[in-house]
């Protein structure tokens, strides 16, 4: 394996593999990394749903943003498969598409079902060994932590300390318990709603190992100013009948009692799935205002938006679009300004605030 240095590293001359080894095998084992001499992030674009037997026309406008970091949510490509001779050949057709991005910039990266390889699938899905061997294989991460038995799960570090990002990536897929679903005759009237065939959980199921979760802890420790913890489906929509936290309510209270217990400041979440973008933010309940910004598809639409409590401005997009989060480091007080972009670049969602606004409070 070539020798990687922080230097080189810094510069993105090496896959996010190399990325990977130089930074999470220290994150991973809850210690600190010296990024002193690394330059501040201040784009990061990010997105799902990809089909790659579709048009990808979105790339020439996501590459003119400028973007430092792109980060891929899931459904990269859509598989669906148990043969993995056929989810190869889809890998190598996708990498074509996505080549001008990861010349543009550095590329991490999650996955959700389709390319995990079965629609709505955890971990009955019998294949997922390999289906993991070909991701990173994909990924370029060939001698990477993630190929651990219980999921993908992983962290990235970027920036000085006084501006140091944390991107956590989980992984929803691997270990996770079987979701409940209503009957036909209440399915048949959700259709009407707009909204999925499933329920949430009344035990304590789980999407993630308890292995998983204790990571979660070590990294929520770690010092960072912002987080960013990508969650291939939403995370804050109360609930839509389709894949998402809310399915699954044990997980939920646990990720925000969490928060709480490792006082982690300056969490955003950024999710996928849906075929729509949108812009949720709950105050009730958690420790500060917390945000989930979804973006979906990068070329897969869904026109029948689901009901959503949380969604701000009840504002969404059901084209077309990729998610923005720029970090303005100037001044007495980060800004961070959250967007979501259609096929031309131009912002069809978009949210600023401060980044104080996301701290836990002191109690009076």
């Amino acid at each position: 394996m070539k020798k990687i240095n922080r230097r080189t590293v810094l510069k993105g001359m090496f896959s996010a593999a190399g990325l990977s080894l130089a930074q999470n095998s220290l994150a991973n084992l809850g210690l600190s990394l010296d990024l002193t001499d690394s330059p501040a992030l201040r784009r990061i674009a990010f997105g799902s749903c990809c089909d790659q037997n579709k048009p990808q026309l979105i790339w020439n406008s996501v590459i003119a943003k400028n973007p430092e970091l792109f980060i891929f949510l899931g459904d990269n490509i859509y598989a669906d498969t148990e043969d993995m001779e056929v989810m190869a050949n889809i890998y190598e057709q996708q990498g074509k598409n996505f080549a001008a991005i990861r010349n543009q910039c550095n590329v991490i990266a999650t996955w959700d079902d389709h390319d995990y390889g079965m629609n709505d699938a955890g971990i009955e899905y019998p294949k997922r060994q390999e289906s993991r061997d070909l991701f990173l294989t994909f990924w370029g991460e060939l001698d990477s932590p993630r190929r651990r038995d219980d999921g993908i799960y992983h962290s990235y570090y970027y920036g000085p300390a006084d501006a140091r990002v944390q991107v956590i990536l989980l992984d929803l897929r691997y270990e996770r318990a079987a979701i409940h679903k209503v009957g036909m005759l209440a399915e048949a009237g959700r259709h009407i709603k707009n909204m999925g065939p499933y329920r949430p959980a009344e035990d304590n199921r789980s999407m993630m190992s308890e292995q998983q979760w204790q990571w979660l802890e070590k990294q929520l420790k770690q010092p960072a100013d912002l987080r960013i913890i990508g969650s291939s489906i939403q995370f804050l929509a109360d609930f839509t009948g389709w894949e998402a936290w809310a399915n699954y309510p044990a997980d939920k209270n646990r990720m925000l009692s969490l928060i709480k217990k490792t006082q982690a400041n300056g969490i955003i979440f950024v999710s996928g799935d849906t075929h729509w973008a949108e812009l949720s933010r709950q105050t009730e309940g958690v420790p500060y205002p917390l945000y989930d910004l979804t973006s979906s598809g990068l070329t897969n639409t869904w026109s029948q938006v689901s009901p959503n409590q949380y969604r701000k401005d009840d504002a969404y997009f059901a084209e077309r679009n990729f998610g923005q989060i720029a970090i303005d480091w100037q001044g007495s007080d980060t800004e961070i300004t959250l967007q979501i972009c259609d096929i031309n670049g131009d912002a069809k969602i978009a949210h600023t605030f401060a980044l104080s606004e996301l701290q836990i409070k002191e109690p009076a």
